[in-house]
């Protein structure tokens, strides 16, 4: 197997405060990661590393063999996939869901001068189809519900088929139905042959779809604990992580938790 992702070593540093401290990770093209962490552990930072978006203070950060600091990242970034709430802002609220799918070929956000040919079309209405937004395509992206966002940034990441698939949250906020709905077409994503290595970030272990097979647990931009997933989302190793007693259940490859009365 080859490595798609290695941090060796690696800080980032803003306002003299360490955001991510000494971290040591390897993701390998078969991996599929989730990451968990209270908010300020330094998730975000890690998902900005791996897009080509941030490079670390110090330390090395390689991503699908290219060094950052030696690379051209814009010859890079098209080779990532992202779902985030920052790109659904980036988004014109105007454009149809269909072209907000196929900008991912230009890696823009909002049509322009670009030339699409039946090519993208026709993988635009496969992508489109296979996460189940058939029905959407000619609707504005703006007049959407946050499930129907998410499920569109979801679809355009995959647009490309990147080497790399980074997701931020990709089910927060969303109502029950809609979040298992994404999660089942995820869980069928990741189990795919085809489907590039995943790394997903989430507040919720019920928020990690079947398929995942690794989880990194943050806290204060260290690693508690990594590894495989059933290994690593223990009790005592959320309860570390989170600062209080924690009980996790697992039951057909989805977890909870909750804390200890």
């Amino acid at each position: 197997m080859s490595e798609v992702v290695k941090f060796s070593d690696v800080r980032v540093v803003r306002s003299g405060r360490p955001i991510l401290d000494g971290l040591n990770w390897t993701v390998e093209e078969t991996d599929r990661w989730v990451i968990l962490g209270p908010n300020g552990a330094g998730k975000s930072t890690i998902l900005n590393l791996a897009a080509a978006q941030l490079h670390p203070s110090s330390g090395s950060v390689e991503v699908l063999g290219e060094r950052l600091g030696r690379t051209d990242v814009f010859e890079l970034r098209p080779r990532i996939g992202i779902a985030s709430t920052a790109m659904a802002r980036q988004l014109p609220g105007e454009e149809l869901v269909a072209d907000a799918v196929m900008t991912a070929s230009y890696g823009v956000t909002g049509r322009w001068n670009e030339s699409y040919d039946e090519i993208d079309r026709e993988q635009a209405e496969a992508v489109l189809d296979e996460w189940q937004l058939s029905g959407f395509a000619d609707r504005l992206f703006g007049t959407l519900s946050d499930g129907e966002q998410k499920r569109t940034l979801t679809a355009r990441a995959v647009m490309t088929d990147p080497e790399l698939l980074l997701l931020d949250e990709p089910s927060a906020s969303l109502d029950l139905g809609a979040r298992e709905s994404l999660l089942a077409s995820l869980s069928e994503y990741a189990a795919s042959d085809f489907a590039p290595a995943i790394i997903m970030v989430t507040h919720h272990v019920e928020e990690i779809p079947v398929g995942i097979t690794h989880a990194l647990l943050l806290r204060e931009g260290r690693i508690v604990a990594a590894g495989p997933l059933a290994e690593t989302i223990t009790a005592a190793n959320l309860s570390e992580t989170f600062g209080l007693p924690l009980q996790v259940n697992e039951q057909d490859g989805r977890y909870t938790a909750r804390a200890v009365s």
